[in-house]
């Protein structure tokens, strides 16, 4: 091989080095699911994706949906991502508009947040912190996963296994005639009472759950698997297809069919979370099949996906029944 040929060689190579190392850097960093720990202590999630060189993203925000964001960009080295908020105040349509700043901190993001009121001040920056969530294994093999022995999680006869998620709110949790019952009422004209959510004393990790539960009509809970993600339980029937509805996991995964019975109505439900996959049977139909769960969903108790957490029923909406739970451990 002549010098000239070998000198050409190494051109070429070191040419197509830099252009992967381009292509490597091309993506942001800042790409992937993220579990947030927003101000207050409360569970958040954030997505940001590229497509055709172009971000976007959605987020969570303590409670409600998983939602996209108004505006996501690169300054520098920092991600900035907009929120709009939309509110009716007296008849008037209000809007205030949220701004958070992200930057790295090792692996993990640090993360403040300022929003601009309808009047033009701003808050006062507060200052919480986001952990880049692992990628997602494959579906698990449902057929070689190994249950322990089921455990009822309620006798019917008391409540000494749950206690409120929050002890300082009301209880509106009670046993009828061997039926956990919750009755959140509100007196018109008075102040509005805040209700709890219910969960269980222990904590687990994967397992299978089935439940029976009755909701009338207008009635909305939603069983909470590990504290983390909440399977929808409203009057539903007769609605569209939606992630909100019975069954669903909480604007994540819609049913791929209706399988809620009438309001009034008793309804089995069988649920099962493995390497955070979610299967969902209602009323003995299938309707979620091995789903991967992308985050936490609104409400979850905290957004880290791999610590072990309770089973939670929510309480704080309306009114709901639910009887014969019995949950079956994964054993490894």
């Amino acid at each position: 091989m002549s010098r000239g040929t070998r000198h050409t060689l190494v051109l070429v190579v070191l040419l197509v080095l830099c252009t992967s190392a381009l292509g490597a850097q091309s993506g942001s960093p800042f790409l992937g699911r993220w579990a947030l720990t927003i101000p207050g202590g409360g569970a958040g999630w954030l997505g940001v994706v590229q497509k055709d060189g172009k971000l976007s993203a959605s987020i969570l925000w303590g409670g409600g949906s998983v939602e996209p964001v108004s505006d996501i960009k690169m300054e520098s080295d920092k991600l900035v991502v907009t929120r709009i908020h939309e509110s009716q105040q007296r008849g008037t349509k209000t809007t205030a508009t949220e701004t958070i700043t992200a930057t790295f901190d090792g692996n993990n993001l640090k993360l403040t947040t300022v929003t601009k009121r309808p009047d033009g001040s701003l808050t006062k920056p507060a200052d919480f912190t986001g952990k880049k969530i692992p990628p997602l294994p494959g579906k698990p093999d449902l057929s070689k996963v190994k249950f322990g022995t089921p455990v009822a999680l309620f006798d019917g006869k008391n409540l000494e296994a749950w206690k409120l998620t929050d002890p300082g709110a009301k209880s509106g949790w009670s046993i009828e005639n061997g039926v956990l019952v919750n009755k959140p009422v509100q007196q018109e004209g008075k102040p509005h009472v805040n209700y709890g959510n219910l969960r269980t004393v222990a904590e687990f990790q994967d397992f299978n759950l089935k439940l029976e539960v009755n909701v009338t009509k207008g009635e909305n809970s939603g069983v909470y698997l590990r504290g983390l993600y909440e399977v929808q339980v409203c009057d539903s029937y007769g609605k569209k297809l939606d992630s909100h509805n019975m069954g669903g996991i909480y604007s994540r995964i819609t049913p791929t069919e209706n399988a809620e019975k009438a309001p009034g109505e008793w309804q089995t439900m069988d649920l099962t979370l493995v390497d955070r996959h979610a299967t969902v049977v209602l009323n003995g139909k299938k309707i979620i099949d091995n789903e991967p769960l992308l985050g936490c969903t609104g409400g979850a108790l905290w957004s880290d996906e791999f610590k072990p957490g309770p089973i939670y029923l929510q309480g704080d909406h309306t009114g709901v029944k639910y009887r014969n739970i019995i949950l079956t451990p994964v054993v490894k």
